[in-house]
């Protein structure tokens, strides 16, 4: 097959990152993926392929005309069996470059969060339902994810698949952390600096989580627009001696390896693959219940599940979590390496791309 992975830009985010990964193993299997993206950007991201940008200016991501012809000319030039679109703008510049310029080819949506937690007018459900009616299939992370999407819009019902992230096995221990302490508690945070993420409640949990371990780190590892708000909050409530930026790291499962435990007090989330990974390295994870963690994160059994906005209780797990029996921890890890690397993700999505062209070939017979 000849794909196409449409991204928002080369950038260090989940659904990018992802979306090169399984390029690159798409490739392996024998495919020809092209990734291209819409808007400019200087990342470098994980895949050895054919990468196109077309560097359209965002300003007019609603009516850029010139853009969905530039898509309908790859399309004619390459002629793509499948295009996935992997989040932000980039299900809008599909079809409606499809619309425009009439071209065949299916498209897919990648549902990788909880998509009515973004929807909050009604005009801007009327648009999305516009979008997501007009796909061929639709890609989601988790159940959780699909179940969301299908209330939202019963329509999708019949044209939803759900396919989980993966992750790579790449680890190389070759970092350290910075101003380490000797004995000193570890905990390690990976997302980008976003409101779902919710830092503001990481560090109020922070906070009283010092009280009982008053010698643990807080490393943070990511970039994003609300980075400079966090940091000026961390000086604020004096947490600047526990608490260290590292900004966006290139792996890091070789910081996650080295952690006594992950956090990730979310209030918004698809399936997030930082969690998979931390249970690859055998490190124990506290989490909040929400989007679909809990469909890879069985309480006390893999990993630490809180009600969301329970900070009380999300240290507690915490403390509990530095006292797990290495059982826990083996299971975390068993479950990633049999269901979740995305050597074996891509060939579930090689899967469902040839059931969705042989449901477009029946259509048109």
């Amino acid at each position: 097959m000849i794909l196409f992975q449409i991204i928002q830009k080369p950038q260090k985010r989940g659904a990018e990152i992802f979306a090169a990964q399984l390029s690159e193993h798409l490739e392996k299997l024998g495919h020809t993926v092209i990734l291209i993206s819409l808007f400019e950007g200087v990342s470098e991201l994980p895949f050895s392929g054919k990468k196109i940008q077309l560097n359209r200016p965002i300003s007019k991501r609603w009516y850029d005309y010139e853009a969905w012809q530039q898509i309908a000319h790859l399309v004619k030039e390459f002629k793509p069996d499948i295009i996935q679109c992997n989040a932000g703008d980039t299900l809008k510049f599909m079809i409606l470059s499809k619309l425009f310029f009439g071209w065949k080819v299916p498209v897919i949506a990648r549902n990788a969060s909880t998509v009515s937690s973004y929807i909050k007018s009604t005009p801007t459900k009327i648009i999305n339902h516009f979008f997501y009616k007009k796909v061929d299939a639709i890609i989601s992370v988790s159940k959780f994810s699909a179940d969301d999407i299908i209330f939202l819009f019963p329509s999708t019902k019949k044209k939803t698949f759900v396919i989980p992230i993966g992750i790579d096995e790449t680890i190389t221990n070759h970092v350290e952390w910075k101003n380490q302490h000797n004995n000193s508690i570890n905990v390690v945070h990976v997302g980008g600096f976003t409101f779902e993420k919710n830092h503001s409640g990481l560090l109020r949990i922070w906070k009283m989580f010092l009280e009982s371990k008053p010698n643990a780190i807080l490393h943070l590892l990511g970039d994003g627009p609300m980075k400079q708000e966090i940091e000026e909050e961390v000086i604020k409530m004096n947490l600047s001696d526990s608490i260290i930026f590292y900004g966006w790291t290139a792996n890091p499962l070789d910081y996650i390896i080295k952690a006594d435990m992950l956090v990730l007090p979310s209030i918004i989330e698809g399936l997030p693959g930082v969690l998979l990974e931390s249970m690859y390295c055998r490190t124990p994870v506290v989490a909040n219940d929400v989007g679909g963690i809990n469909e890879i994160i069985e309480h006390k059994r893999t990993g630490f599940l809180v009600e969301k906005s329970d900070e009380l209780n999300f240290v507690k797990a915490m403390q509990e979590a530095l006292t797990i029996d290495n059982m826990v921890n083996e299971k975390a890890y068993q479950q990633v390496v049999n269901h979740y690397t995305n050597k074996s993700i891509a060939k579930d999505f090689e899967k469902t791309y040839t059931i969705i062209l042989k449901q477009k070939l029946n259509y048109a017979i």
